[in-house]
């Protein structure tokens, strides 16, 4: 996994729907999951997304965990 992309899914916030505002990385599964049987959307966005949904479907959120808390030390 690249790094840089999970950094992202950390910063990115969602720019519409129902969760618009919030980062893709706090995205609920069954959101994740509409978008994996609807499609995702074109370019970064729809990458983000797809890559989130495989690391909530697999349960592999942790891996997030020492991002968030470096990112929670830069932005207190």
């Amino acid at each position: 996994m690249n790094p840089e992309k999970l950094e992202l899914l950390l910063t990115r916030e969602m720019p519409f729907g129902k969760y618009k505002g919030r980062v893709i990385a706090d995205l609920p599964g069954e959101y994740l999951n509409w978008f994996a049987r609807q499609g995702f959307p074109h370019g970064e966005l729809g990458g983000l997304l797809a890559l989130m949904q495989e690391i909530d479907h697999n349960g592999l959120s942790a891996l997030l965990d020492p991002l968030r808390r470096r990112h929670a030390r830069k932005h207190p």
